[in-house]
């Protein structure tokens, strides 16, 4: 059935379910995220009235919509509702970045969400519309990049991640790491900019070079023989929640999970430490990176794992952490085409190609070192 336009430029909606799934409903309405935050409001209501049914006359009074996190894919807002009984219930409507299905795979997500879901990831999958979804909410605390390197938070981290990279999704079982990059890659390499400035700064990457670096990365990740794990590829700071007083660690926003190698997962998430402030010299020492190992390698017996896996994990980590500079730095060579976000992603994208270039030596020659010694 065709979609009427109502008033305040949302559409009317489709209770059918998504996909099959009985238990998830479905919207046709969209929320223009580019409204401030008072004049996103009683968009929100109405998406919220016109999926939930028992929410539909209730007075607009009832609802209390916050920011939860911006972050620069994503919107994700608190709507805390008031119920004829008195009772308060609140989701978590999340809205997609404008222009972010050019390097997010929808269809992926989705899927990956209602298993993980259902292995008690994330929040609950509750509606789909046509710009977001709505969730759950997780009543924790957002962790930042310092929470990540304390000790007893990278410990439970590395336990979660033991277990996210545990479960099964549909699907083939390939890692999508190197044909995501080339996509990627072949998007990045043929923009063309209006702003003359944006324009000139684009033509000082040499993509042949970028090519060549992808080509002798994979050559080398290739010889690590890394575990394929089904990866969520994003674990920063803001994609990590801690109910404190349970001792409950969340991971959320699955956007970007794929099946990957689980080293990738592992050295993004240590790139992350360096914060929004993308400062490398918070990139974890040898010592932090063993103990997270260990958590991560044997949770019930951390001291217990030999030098050698501790070693192995090592190599493979940081070789995929400079294919995460790679792929996030042609990400930022998209988005700086296509985002309405106001974020430097050109100069993004130098900052992390010139951190991979900046540490590939280094890299390398641990690497190499490594296998000429396994081999022998």
């Amino acid at each position: 059935m065709g979609a009427a336009t109502i008033s305040d430029g949302m559409e009317v909606a489709s209770q059918a379910p998504v996909n099959g799934t009985s238990d998830v409903l479905s919207s046709s309405l969209s929320v223009d995220t580019s409204l401030p935050l008072p004049a996103m409001k009683p968009r929100v209501i109405e998406l919220c009235k016109d999926i939930f049914e028992k929410w539909s006359n209730l007075d607009d009074s009832c609802f209390a919509v916050d920011t939860v996190a911006g972050g620069i894919t994503n919107l994700l807002l608190k709507v805390t509702v008031k119920e004829e009984d008195g009772n308060e219930v609140s989701i978590t409507v999340r809205l997609y970045g404008p222009n972010t299905d050019y390097v997010v795979n929808r269809e992926r997500e989705l899927l990956s969400i209602r298993y993980l879901s259902a292995a008690g990831f994330g929040a609950k999958l509750l509606a789909l519309f046509e710009n977001g979804m709505v969730q759950s909410f997780i009543n924790a605390r957002t962790l930042t990049p310092p929470d990540m390197r304390d000790p007893k938070l990278a410990a439970m981290i590395a336990r979660e991640l033991r277990k996210f990279h545990e479960v099964e999704i549909p699907g083939s079982k390939d890692s999508q790491l190197w044909i995501d990059l080339s996509k990627f890659f072949e998007k990045a390499s043929k923009l063309k900019f209006d702003d003359n400035e944006k324009q000139e700064k684009y033509q000082t990457i040499s993509f042949e070079e970028v090519q060549n670096e992808i080509n002798e990365l994979k050559a080398l990740t290739d010889c690590l023989d890394a575990p394929v794990v089904f990866s969520h590829n994003d674990l920063l700071s803001g994609n990590l929640m801690l109910n404190e007083e349970e001792g409950k660690l969340y991971i959320i926003d699955f956007e970007y999970g794929s099946y990957n190698y689980r080293g990738f997962d592992i050295g993004n998430h240590f790139n992350e430490y360096a914060g929004y402030d993308c400062d490398y010299t918070l990139y974890p020492s040898k010592d932090e990176q063993y103990h997270f190992f260990r958590h991560y390698l044997c949770p019930n017996a951390p001291e217990e794992v030999p030098d050698c896996d501790l070693e192995a994990l090592y190599v493979e980590a940081n070789a995929f952490m400079l294919a995460s500079h790679l792929c996030w730095a042609l990400w930022a060579l998209i988005q700086a085409k296509m985002s309405p976000i106001d974020f430097d992603y050109l100069s993004y994208f130098f900052l992390r190609y010139n951190e991979y270039k900046k540490q590939k030596e280094d890299v390398f020659s641990s690497a190499k070192s490594y296998l000429s010694k396994s081999q022998s």
